[in-house]
C-alpha cells in the first residue's frame, strides 16, 4: 500500500489525517476502550509506501515514560516522540503486518487492540 492509499483510507474510515513534517500523519482520535475510553487525543503515524507505521505518537502523553523495552505492553517502549516535541511514542512494531490485508482498516483495528490492554 503506497502512503497516498493509507493517508485515502483513513479519510474513508472518518478521520481527517494531516500530512506533517518527517512522513508523518496525524488526526483526532477518540479512545474507544480500555481506561481511557472516550478521551480524545491526537494520533500521527509515520507512514511509508508498503510498510506499517513502527508505531503511535500521542498528543497527550498517557503512560509513563518507560524506553526499555524489558517490560511488556503497555509499560515498556514508551518514549518522548522524536519526531515531535512534547508528544510522547509507543514503539510497537507489527510484527504480523504481512500476513493481513495492509489497510490502513487493519492497522487502526490494531491501534484499538493497543489501548485495549490499559
Amino acid at each position: 500500500m503506497t502512503r497516498a492509499d493509507f493517508i485515502a483510507e483513513l479519510v474513508n474510515l472518518g478521520y481527517e489525517p494531516a500530512e506533517q513534517a518527517n512522513d508523518l500523519v496525524a488526526f483526532d482520535y477518540e479512545i474507544q476502550v480500555g481506561r481511557f475510553a472516550g478521551q480524545k487525543i491526537k494520533l500521527a503515524f509515520q507512514v511509508f509506501d508498503l510498510n506499517p507505521p513502527p508505531g503511535l505518537h500521542i498528543n497527550p502523553p498517557l503512560l509513563p515514560f518507560h524506553p526499555q523495552n524489558d517490560l511488556p505492553h503497555p509499560s515498556g517502549g514508551v518514549h518522548p516522540s522524536p519526531l515531535i516535541p512534547g508528544w510522547q511514542y509507543w514503539s510497537r512494531p507489527y510484527s504480523t503486518w504481512g500476513e493481513t490485508d495492509r489497510s490502513a482498516r487493519t492497522y487502526m483495528a490494531r491501534v484499538t487492540q493497543l489501548f485495549d490492554f490499559l
